[in-house]
């Protein structure tokens, strides 16, 4: 029996970064990332979380930019919604986008979802209660196409407040998460659903389905390789295994060897990392984060490793907030050492910093110019002619000092 490994914090930090693709200098980078280097992360990442907020640009298109720097926004959206697509949406880790490949390991989430568990429990009742409108529903995709709700909607909206959907929202999302329909493209951010043989390639679906214990178990695979090391709840969290599932199929791993237990300084938890690992000597890298990143999306894994305590205040009453809207943690140097709430104000060209915060042990000029680069780096990918900073802080003001415009 292999004795168990222990890894220093530092050390866990450092496969965890590269593990998820942080590793070069991606602000300094002579030319723009192609569309192999797209998909090459995107493999690495698995998953990409998809949100609706719109305060900087949609957060899918940031880890790309987080990783490889400026890059032309397009080639992922060929990636995900091109006629020769290798993405597709589905409940990975929320709504997500998800290696074309990877579509059979997820057949079993949509079964569940047909039957009604292992989705929100007022959608499951929707699928229980509404079964003539989702065949109808159904139908007009067969007879129209690619349809999005507002094209299907009587005015109706969802009683009790439930996100103010019309009923013909519902119907389609049911038939979504049950894998009955999936996303074609999108108009903006709306939604065109689609019949799978109509979007997906052939042989993507003409692949054998895995059973739920054999995609489980690939499922915590993936996501230990994309961790590079993890506990067993930063493992089910990835794609959102329950715990019973995920227990066995991660004691299933340990006993087939595919996965190896080790131990890591401060965390309470066993750790779980690949059979094989290859600990990095340094990882040199600067990176606005999305705050939905699936380097600091589950909080407790980032208080862990990088001891930054992250939560969004989106929704969080203006007056009560402490670091603002829309912030993005700033890593430099292995660390989590700043924090900047950002908007793309589009209509004046600006990239308004509105609040910047460090965090106990400061930016150095390294950190601090690190910075600067990756606000100009985006500045220009987002299209924008200058960085405006906003906030009277000290640390702002060193940052005003260095000369920010684009």
């Amino acid at each position: 029996m292999r004795s168990e490994q222990s890894l220093s914090l530092k050390q866990a930090r450092r496969l965890a970064l590269a593990a998820q693709g942080f590793h070069g200098r991606a602000t300094e980078r002579v030319q723009a990332p192609k569309a192999a280097q797209i998909r090459s992360a995107l493999q690495r990442l698995a998953v990409v979380q998809i949100d609706s907020v719109n305060a900087l640009v949609r957060s899918h298109y940031l880890p790309l930019f987080s990783r490889l720097g400026v890059y032309p926004q397009v080639l992922l959206e060929r990636e995900a919604w091109g006629p020769k697509r290798s993405l597709f949406e589905c409940w990975g880790h929320e709504a997500s986008l998800m290696p074309l490949e990877r579509y059979p390991l997820m057949v079993w989430r949509m079964q569940r979802a047909r039957a009604g568990t292992g989705i929100y429990k007022q959608l499951a009742a929707f699928g229980r209660e509404q079964q003539p409108l989702i065949k109808q529903v159904l139908q007009q995709v067969h007879e129209r196409g690619a349809l999005g709700a507002g094209s299907l909607a009587s005015g109706g909206k969802g009683t009790g407040g439930w996100w103010g959907w019309s009923a013909e929202k519902h119907a389609l999302e049911w038939l979504f998460a049950a894998g009955e329909v999936t996303v074609a493209q999108r108009k903006g951010f709306e939604r065109l659903y689609d019949l799978p043989q109509r979007v997906l390639p052939k042989a993507v679906l003409e692949q054998p389905v895995p059973d739920e214990a054999e995609s489980q178990r690939q499922l915590l695979l993936i996501a230990a390789h994309a961790l590079g090391v993890a506990t067993e709840a930063d493992l089910r969290d990835y794609f959102r295994l329950d715990a019973v599932d995920g227990k066995a199929r991660l004691a299933e791993l340990l006993e087939e060897g595919a996965l190896q237990q080790m131990s890591v300084e401060g965390w309470p938890q066993a750790a779980y990392a690949p059979a094989q690992i290859s600990i990095p000597r340094k990882v040199q890298r600067g990176a606005l984060l999305s705050p939905f990143d699936s380097l600091i999306w589950a909080r407790p894994r980032t208080e862990r490793l990088f001891d930054f305590r992250y939560r969004l205040e989106i929704y969080t009453p203006q007056h009560k907030r402490v670091h603002g809207y829309y912030v993005l943690p700033f890593l430099h140097n292995e660390q989590l050492m700043a924090r900047v709430d950002l908007r793309a104000e589009r209509a004046a060209g600006i990239l308004a910093v509105h609040a910047l915060h460090a965090e106990v042990h400061g930016l150095d000029e390294e950190a601090l110019r690190a910075l600067q680069q990756n606000l100009l780096a985006m500045c220009e990918w987002l299209g924008l002619q200058r960085v405006q900073i906003n906030c009277q802080s000290d640390l702002a003001r060193r940052l005003q000092m260095l000369n920010v415009e684009c």
